[in-house]
């Protein structure tokens, strides 16, 4: 597979962790088009020996850092309850998800974007921690911390949602 292709293989996955991360479907495809873009002006810097996968993650996430970093970032940071995560054909299975995403919502970023990159596009700890730069150590902290995050909100949760019935 060449580098073009394994590029488009990519992108579901980044438009769906840009998503999640960001709480914003237009802000995310802006962040995925801007790493694509990046990627193929800098494709001489990609090294053949890794993933193009994981080097596409890791370009986006810097992007992504580089804009928080922004004045006109911390302007717009508004919490969203839908995180945009692709939801399952079943009522219940879209209720829950939502229950999950709003919880993602409110966990750190550095908490959440390991929680995504880990559970929902299934990167193993080693490239994880390529991608964000960050030891291995750490990593499974803030996993663990995010995991322990989200079972607490679960179980706090006054209102969670609920399936109603129409009558």
């Amino acid at each position: 597979m060449g580098f073009l292709d394994e590029v488009e293989a990519a992108i579901p996955a980044l438009q769906r962790y840009a998503r999640a991360m960001l709480q914003d479907p237009a802000r995310a495809d802006d962040l995925v088009q801007d790493c694509l873009e990046k990627a193929l002006r800098k494709r001489h810097l990609w090294a053949p020996s890794g993933a193009v996968r994981s080097w596409l993650f890791k370009m986006m996430l810097n992007i992504h850092r580089d804009q928080l970093r922004s004045p006109q970032a911390k302007a717009r940071f508004e919490a969203v309850e839908d995180a945009g995560l692709a939801a399952h054909d079943a009522l219940a299975g879209r209720v829950a998800l939502r229950e999950t995403a709003r919880h993602m919502a409110r966990l750190p970023v550095e908490q959440r974007q390991v929680l995504l990159l880990i559970a929902v596009e299934g990167f193993g700890y080693a490239e994880a921690c390529k991608i964000l730069g960050i030891p291995k150590g750490t990593l499974m902290s803030r996993l663990a911390r995010a995991r322990a995050a989200l079972r607490a909100m679960r179980d706090e949760d006054p209102e969670p949602m609920r399936l109603r019935r129409v009558k």
